[in-house]
């Protein structure tokens, strides 16, 4: 062995374990780097070498450290111990430190971490060498002493040295010239990846446009790749030429990776620029692709019904104040290295987490963002603003708003997007050095705003100030389009990219109330103008008269009552569904409690919001819905499993079943709540629980079981009604056990659809296919209702029962009730009074034999609208709108067999369908 062979000391007593078998994938894979692993049999970890303190964790679970050969070194306790927020850990040493081998680092309680975690098991991880070949002194499986050389390496210099006399010679060059191939030029995702190649290769890597003058400034004509901002400020397009230029041993090599990488056109990036990329689907029905939108206009899905007119405001996070100098310029330049080293490992988790669940887009950005955190020219620029005296936060921030301000003032769109990812690490680098809390957002009041996407708690805190929504991602069943129609807040979706890029001093956002798109108007006319006037004036009338009636049974022209329930989040939701007029609460989302906080709400707080529901609902029924957490809804205080498919994986019931402590909890809350409560007009409890994503009557029995057992437990006598909820597709098909076992059931239309179409809800390009209204998915509904004939009651509490057409159609094939957000209530029982739902069930067999949801959809709307002389709703045009819509898949080239769907398709659903002009409602009996 070389005389620069380096060692590593064992920084605590314990068993050793091959990285490989560490039960986390972000080490075992070695994404972090190379290592090795203790299975600690002490409590105190210890400096495996002379070296700096470069970072600490906040929560004290990790260490990072830089020895004397200037190798970084990644010290970890236990897995998954960072959601303990530093509870039964002590640092002993700070950043910037200097410490010598043996020294102690930090304290642990392992039998309280070993209560609480996946296992304590702590990898030792070497950062910044990923090709660093480590050699294990230590058998594995043997114990290590404190102290004991565990780890050598040969210096990187030697490695280097005999590389280049084995391969080729260290001073080797090639260049080529390559053609840019993507659409969308060279922006973030494959710069970053260019800087991979290099690193991956030893060479210095740049690119030239071909065309500028040699010698030119790096700004005008050549960047290296180390500098994310500098490649992306030589502002290439599709079509444009360079000179890729490699320097090392691997040159060669790196050049052909670089130029394959140029040359090859990004998956799906080949569009036409003039066509919406929503209609590029293939397969897509013309009736339900987004209409193409005109000059001056961008159109979006409807989440929320409305009309607004107001500036356009872009939404950005807030920066956190900083401090604007500091004394000591290396104690702030390591502050913001570790402040720059603690992003990026935050980064890389969410990037391991997004290949995970098999998201690789998602994944690239992050991993651009992290080239942009490693951009040699930015963090110069940073350092040169603390040389001169700036704080770490305020160098930081000079550095890249330089950047950002570049980005937006280059006249490249695609460039300008980008400063809102730039201003996004500005912020997160900044936010250790925070001395206040970030400023409120100015300039909301009244404006439309426009996002990418927003997080609930985001958008609780600018909904009352906002005129309306346009978000360029999200989809109708996200949480911020349930909010957003939850307080009648006119909101878009799916608008795509070109979103972010609008600009208007005064703009419209029309969304018709039973339109499946809706479109924003950046530059209306004063006739226009007027006319928006005149139309929020006519809508304003109609809700004034609807809610004036809110109060009131809804019943329609045929004499069917239904109930119209609310859906909430919270006892605070519920005094408003009591005020606009709700019959209930037929969804109370409890997962809402759950969310945006560090621990799950203790037994008393959640006993205390649900008694607060049910007595502002003042005797009405109220339905929680138990926790629903997975899929997209996570708690970051819960560790789930990592899934390829986080929406068949464990959430719901399921999820109960391997987490009872949680669970057990909110049924003692509820039990609690529940007590002594007087019963409903329909003989059942006031307070009434719903199972989600139940699959089979088996795991209702479960649930009961539970209930039954906590119940005895705290001496409680009359259990509260249970119910079920219908959203996957076996549910629905084998509903007769299920009716025969629940006291109610209620469809959640939002994942019912997802299922039964295999469309993921949250991916937007699947929004305008993904519609509940589609046969199969109505069939599914058809049959749910045939089965709970005569057992229970059926309402409908997806966000479906609030669209006018859909909760028509319901209300025609029998549902008991609907539930919507708060401020549907009052038209969605005025839609219902208009309703002849005798009439449109006539016309369910042919509804259900057209070809999909967008036919459908069209039909009804045709049938619906108002008729010279008869009021809107009444059906009676519904013939001629079916054989319309019949008409329109036969020029299409679509087969159908009316006759033959009625017969063989529908079968006995048929006469459930119509059920409601035969026979009173389950609803006179039970809510």
């Amino acid at each position: 062995m070389s005389s620069t062979s380096r060692f590593l000391r064992a920084p605590m007593r314990g068993v050793v374990v091959p990285l490989a078998e560490v039960p986390d994938p972000v080490f075992a894979e070695g994404t972090m780097g190379p290592g090795i692993a203790i299975d600690p049999l002490g409590e105190t970890l210890h400096a495996p070498c002379n070296c700096e303190i470069i970072h600490c964790a906040r929560t004290a679970h990790a260490i990072t450290l830089r020895d004397d050969g200037g190798h970084e070194w990644l010290l970890h306790i236990g897995l998954d111990t960072v959601d303990l927020d530093g509870d039964g850990l002590e640092l002993l040493v700070a950043t910037g430190e200097r410490v010598s081998a043996g020294d102690p680092l930090c304290r642990f309680d392992a039998d309280r971490l070993a209560q609480r975690v996946k296992a304590l098991v702590t990898p030792v991880v070497l950062t910044n060498g990923p090709d660093t070949d480590l050699e294990t002194l230590i058998a594995p499986g043997t114990i290590v002493e404190m102290g004991e050389n565990l780890l050598q390496w040969q210096a990187a210099a030697d490695r280097r040295d005999e590389a280049g006399r084995a391969d080729s010679a260290p001073d080797a060059s090639a260049s080529r010239d390559a053609t840019i191939a993507a659409a969308s030029g060279l922006h973030a995702r494959p710069a970053a990846r260019l800087r991979a190649i290099a690193r991956e290769h030893a060479v210095e890597l740049t690119l030239t446009r071909i065309g500028e003058k040699a010698g030119g400034s790096r700004d005008a004509a050549t960047a290296n790749v180390a500098s994310l901002s500098a490649l992306l400020n030589l502002g290439l397009v599709q079509g444009g030429r360079v000179t890729v230029s490699a320097h090392g041993a691997g040159a060669q090599a790196a050049i052909e990776a670089a130029t394959t990488l140029l040359e090859t056109p990004e998956p799906g990036a080949d569009r036409p620029r003039e066509t919406p990329p929503e209609a590029q689907a293939s397969g897509l029905p013309l009736a339900s692709r987004m209409p193409a939108a005109e000059p001056g206009r961008l159109n979006g899905l409807a989440a929320s019904p409305g009309l607004a007119v107001g500036s356009l405001v872009r939404y950005e996070v807030a920066l956190p104040s900083v401090a604007d100098t500091a004394s000591d310029p290396e104690q702030e330049k390591r502050a913001l290295a570790a402040a720059i080293a603690e992003v990026d490992a935050e980064l890389e988790r969410s990037t391991q987490a997004a290949k995970a669940r098999g998201q690789q887009a998602e994944a690239d950005i992050f991993e651009a963002h992290r080239a942009w955190l490693d951009d040699p020219d930015l963090r110069a620029a940073a350092e040169t603003e603390i040389a001169a005296g700036r704080s770490a936060g305020r160098g930081w921030y000079l550095a890249l708003e330089r950047e950002i301000q570049r980005l937006r003032g280059g006249g490249n769109t695609l460039l300008a997007a980008r400063a809102d990812d730039l201003r996004d690490l500005q912020r997160q680098v900044m936010q250790p050095f925070a001395v206040e809390a970030a400023a409120t957002l100015s300039g909301l009041d009244g404006a439309i705003l426009i996002a990418q996407e927003l997080t609930p708690s985001q958008f609780v805190e600018v909904a009352d100030r906002v005129a309306g929504l346009c978000l360029a991602a999200g989809g109708l069943t996200s949480h911020v389009s349930i909010l957003a129609r939850a307080r009648g807040l006119p909101c878009l979706v799916a608008m795509g990219d070109a979103l972010m890029e609008a600009a208007s001093d005064k703009a419209c956002l029309d969304i018709g109330p039973d339109e499946p798109y809706g479109a924003l108007e950046l530059a209306p006319d004063d006739r226009r103008l007027t006319r928006i006037d005149e139309e929020r004036t006519r809508r304003h009338r109609q809700a004034v008269a609807e809610h004036a009636q809110a109060q009131n049974p809804a019943v329609t022209r045929d004499g069917h009552h239904l109930h119209v329930g609310a859906n909430i989040a919270s006892s605070a939701e519920a005094r408003a569904a009591a005020q606009a007029g709700a019959d209930g609460v037929g969804l109370m989302r409890s997962e809402f409690l759950f969310l945006e906080r560090q621990s799950a709400p203790s037994l008393d707080e959640q006993q205390a919001e649900y008694r607060a529901a049910v007595e502002a609902m003042g005797g009405k029924p109220v339905i929680v819905r138990l926790l629903d957490i997975g899929g997209d809804k996570q708690l970051p205080y819960l560790s789930l499993p990592a899934s390829p498919n986080p929406a068949l994986g464990e959430r719901g019931v399921r999820l109960w079943q391997t987490h009872p402590a949680l669970f057990e909890t909110q049924l003692d809350a509820l039990l609690e709540a529940g007590r002594e409560l007087p019963l409903g007009e329909d003989g059942l409890s006031t307070l009434r629980l719903m199972v989600p994503m139940v699959a089979d009557v088996g795991e209702l029995r479960w649930v009961r079981e539970r209930l039954e057992a906590r119940a005895g437990a705290l001496g409680i006598e009359r259990l509260p009604a249970l119910g079920v909820m219908i959203e996957v597709p076996t549910a629905a098909v084998c509903v007769d056990s299920l009716a025969r076992e629940a006291d109610f059931l209620s469809i959640g239309t939002n994942d019912l659809t997802q299922y039964a179409l295999a469309m993921d809800r949250e991916v937007a390009s699947l929004a305008l296919r993904s519609d509940v209204l589609h046969p199969g998915v109505l069939r599914l509904i058809a049959a749910c209702l045939q089965g709970a004939a005569g057992h229970c009651p059926v309402a409908v509490c997806g966000a479906a029962a609030g669209d006018p057409l859909a909760g028509a159609l319901f209300a025609a094939m029998g549902v008991d009730e609907l539930s919507v957000e708060s401020g549907r209530i009052a038209a969605v029982k005025a839609g219902l009074r208009r309703l002849d739902a005798g009439a449109l069930a006539a016309q369910l067999p042919s509804l259900l034999a057209l070809s999909d949801g967008a036919a459908v959809r069209q039909a009804l709307k045709t049938m619906l609208e108002p008729e010279r002389g008869h009021e809107p709703g009444v059906a009676d045009s519904s013939a001629e709108g079916i054989e319309q819509a019949v008409e329109l898949d036969i020029e299409r080239g679509i087969e159908l067999d009316i006759e033959r769907g009625i017969e063989q398709d529908i079968g006995k659903g048929a006469d459930t369908l119509g059920r409601t002009t035969s026979g009173p409602s389950n609803t006179t009996t039970r809510s």
